[in-house]
């Protein structure tokens, strides 16, 4: 890529430019080759700019970087006004192409769900499919573990040319607000974008729900493209504002659920493991079993076919294919049930929305009580703490507050804060005692949602990581009280 064509992905273009070109591009110091453009970006906590010179030494012909950076190196430096931008864009000319068609979901709960559906009814429908987020990514004859919703862009762009390689020409994926606000999406041919909901989280990241929600925008504001298809959820509070802001950009917006006027819900009739829902799409009335349990997951299976119908699968083949989903990892899964017949699930829910979505959506088919096992993450937003503490308190008929991931803070005073709004939940700081507990004392027609870490594998604290799992857990307890 020659340096006079990267002047050409940047808006203002930058000032006199080096001759020559680069053969690729990273933001880590520590992954620059002989001939890479070096990305010095600013941090929350390291400046890359503090990096530059180990880059050139390593390398780099060149480094990249905001307008006011400090870089004092023997190479030429390239400034930007949003060097993120710059990266993302970079990195999609350097290692593409994409896979023909890609969809894109934010919202605050519901992504990962919405991208897994979607690639599940592409590849019903006979085509080569993928799906990139926080579970990883899951492709034919290739699953890559992930860490983070939306990886960074030279990471996100390298995967989009070994999936388009592979021979998948579909790819759904998750655009969470952390990645949006960077650029990591940036560059990525959308076809269409969905919108799920808006709850509170990240606020220890974005200063306000409104900035909050703006970054999430920036999905259809800046990312879609006009004419383009933006698939809303019509029935959150915030679902009018999505959809104004998707108009706003000059997207088709296209609303589903039951004010949805694209795909119009009915009807749910709820069941245990299963709903039946009966959905009207173009005058045409369908009859769905869906295999999946909780409302919410009525939410995620329309936004995923709105995306699929809207980017050409047969309506009768997008609906055909709900009633073959498989859950996401961690959403609702049911681990198992006791002798007595009570059922365990184990959820992803680590916020106030996703926590009552979910203890809302068990109480439907659950003759005896509701149960929750749930803890805060530290380190993170400390204003949820109550929030769902109450949430747990009102919804469920007992609660077990435990540990999450307290990270670097004190475990015991994240359970206070919960407990705070919670009078009358169990405290047991141990998770692995916490959930025996629970199934212990569950019976005939009870519910247990044992939230907070999904398909995690793992529990941080005092900067140590060590193996946790919700699933492996709750089935040995269960096992336990089998062989008692």
């Amino acid at each position: 890529m020659q340096f006079d064509e990267l002047a050409r992905l940047v808006e203002p273009a930058p000032g006199p430019l080096p001759e020559g070109g680069i053969s690729g591009v990273s933001s880590d110091s520590r992954a620059v080759g002989p001939g890479d453009l070096f990305v010095a970006l600013p941090g929350s906590k390291l400046d890359g700019a503090a990096f530059a010179a180990d880059a050139v030494q390593k390398g780099a012909v060149a480094v990249l970087c905001g307008p006011d950076a400090t870089v004092d190196v023997d190479a030429p430096v390239i400034r930007v006004d949003d060097p993120r931008r710059a990266l993302a864009l970079i990195a999609a000319r350097l290692y593409g192409p994409q896979p023909e068609t890609i969809v894109a979901v934010t919202g605050t709960a519901g992504k990962t769900s919405v991208a897994s559906f979607a690639r599940q009814i592409f590849a019903r429908a006979g085509l080569g499919a993928a799906s990139i987020g926080t579970t990883g990514v899951v492709a034919p004859d290739m699953v890559i573990e992930g860490a983070l919703t939306t990886p960074d862009p030279v990471r996100l762009h390298t995967i989009l040319a070994d999936l388009a390689a592979a021979g998948v020409t579909h790819a759904a994926m998750e655009a969470s607000s952390h990645g949006l606000d960077q650029r990591r999406l940036d560059g990525v041919e959308l076809a269409a974008a969905g919108f799920t909901n808006l709850g509170r989280d990240h606020l220890d990241y974005h200063p306000d729900m409104e900035t909050y929600f703006a970054a999430k925008m920036r999905l259809f504001d800046t990312l879609l493209g006009a004419g383009r298809p933006a698939i809303i959820f019509a029935d959150d509070g915030w679902s009018d504002r999505a959809a104004e802001a998707a108009r706003a950009a000059g997207c088709t917006v296209l609303t589903v659920g039951r004010r949805g006027d694209f795909i119009a819900l009915k009807r749910v009739e709820h069941e245990r493991h299963k709903q039946v829902i009966e959905l009207v799409h173009a005058g045409e009335t369908h009859l769905i079993d869906l295999p999946l349990a909780g409302d919410f997951q009525v939410a995620n299976a329309l936004v995923s076919a709105g995306l699929a119908i809207a980017t050409g699968v047969a309506p009768a083949t997008a609906f055909g294919a709900l009633e073959h989903l498989t859950g996401a990892p961690g959403r609702l899964d049911l681990v198992g049930t006791t002798e007595n017949g009570a059922v365990v699930y184990v959820d992803y829910a680590h916020k106030p929305e996703a926590l009552e979505q979910v203890l809302s959506s068990v109480r439907p088919f659950t003759t005896g009580k509701v149960a929750v096992v749930f803890g805060c993450g530290g380190d993170r937003d400390p204003g949820k703490r109550p929030i769902m503490g109450e949430i747990a308190a009102r919804l469920a008929d007992r609660v077990y507050v435990t540990d999450d991931n307290p990270r670097s803070e004190d475990a015991a005073a994240i359970r206070a804060s919960i407990i705070e709004a919670a009078p009358g939940a169990i405290e047991i700081g141990d998770r692995r005692a916490a959930i025996r507990t629970a199934i212990s004392a569950l019976s005939r027609g009870d519910t247990l949602v044992i939230a907070g870490k999904g398909h995690e594998t793992g529990q941080t604290a005092a900067g140590v990581t060590r193996h946790f799992s919700d699933h492996e857990e709750a089935r040995a307890a269960l096992a336990g009280m089998a062989a008692a």
